[in-house]
């Protein structure tokens, strides 16, 4: 495989001697992530004296480590003419209003008709990302779940971004439609999410290998035995709100997984999906460090039920 630059080649330090050959390399260079830089161990592109090495590897003293970046790849997705809603794009990042229905990226199943494949289409100007040319997906919203959703363009934008999630400054919100009406207009869910003890393609607050999990919630508008709920994620598990929502018996209207059936029965013929939207998501913009925020208007679905719920109230 083709290098897209020459070879970096260092030496170890007694400074950095006993630090792992991945952590050494995450020192040496930081155009690559920790995944990236075990995946080029991995196959041979960084090497050790000449020799491939594990990425857990204790480098010692005078140690020579060779770093041979692999030009990008041509990607295993096609570019296809899918339609997006683009809120904000510049040579760092782009942001998407996603609609319901649109799978975030390429998966058995799923190999077409995704946002990768159409960020591929509308962004020709995509970098070498790890080894591969595509978007840079730093986070997901589910499939039937809509709006904002933020991503790299180039491998510096994906790392400041990782680490903006990881380090929690980023701040999204979320619209949600629940059954029932909370006592309190505001509240602080802290329950630990993981795997379904029984059903592993589900999430739960039972699991005990849970991982925390922090959703901090308002009521914006109140209904007959329904609510209009805003819900502030401090942390970004898979299925979130829609777990947690469910554990205080005020499940998300229409969904499929956690949701009541029996109280969905009586949703309009047209709501055929969760009404769950990521109305807006602020970040630091990954190159000037100012801080932005994209917000994505409620869509057609949530705002004809919500007018409905409004009419009987």
């Amino acid at each position: 495989m083709a290098c897209q630059q020459e070879p970096v080649i260092a030496f170890v330090d007694d400074s950095t001697a006993g630090l792992r050959l991945d952590q050494c390399v995450l020192g040496i260079t930081a155009s690559l992530s920790r995944s990236g830089i075990s995946r080029l161990i991995r196959t041979g592109h960084i090497r050790v004296n000449g020799d491939t090495k594990k990425p857990g590897y204790a480098v010692h003293t005078g140690d020579k480590i060779e770093i041979e970046i692999p030009a990008p790849e041509q990607p295993r997705f096609s570019p296809e003419p899918i339609p997006l809603s683009i809120l904000y794009q510049d040579a760092h990042l782009i942001a998407i209003n996603k609609p319901s229905g649109l799978v975030v990226h390429p998966a058995p199943g799923n190999f077409s008709g995704t946002l990768v494949n159409a960020l591929l289409y509308h962004c020709p100007d995509l970098e070498g990302i790890g080894g591969m040319i595509r978007p840079g997906i730093v986070h997901r919203l589910d499939k039937d779940t809509s709006g904002v959703i933020v991503v790299a363009k180039t491998q510096a934008a994906l790392l400041s971004l990782t680490g903006q999630f990881k380090d929690r400054t980023i701040h999204k919100r979320y619209l949600a439609l629940v059954h029932g009406n909370p006592r309190a207009d505001a509240g602080r869910i802290e329950l630990s999410i993981g795997r379904h003890p029984v059903h592993r393609k589900k999430m739960s607050t039972l699991s005990r290998s849970g991982r925390t999990a922090i959703s901090v919630w308002k009521v914006a508008e109140r209904f007959q035995n329904a609510c209009l709920i805003e819900v502030e994620l401090v942390t970004g598990r898979t299925h979130q709100i829609r777990v947690h929502c469910a554990a205080i018996h005020h499940p998300v209207m229409g969904d499929p997984v956690y949701g009541n059936r029996k109280l969905d029965k009586e949703l309009p013929e047209n709501i055929r999906r969760q009404m769950l939207h990521a109305r807006r998501l602020e970040i630091f913009h990954p190159d000037t460090g100012n801080r932005l925020g994209f917000e994505a208007p409620v869509p057609e679905d949530m705002a004809g039920l919500i007018e409905k719920l409004r009419s009987v109230s």
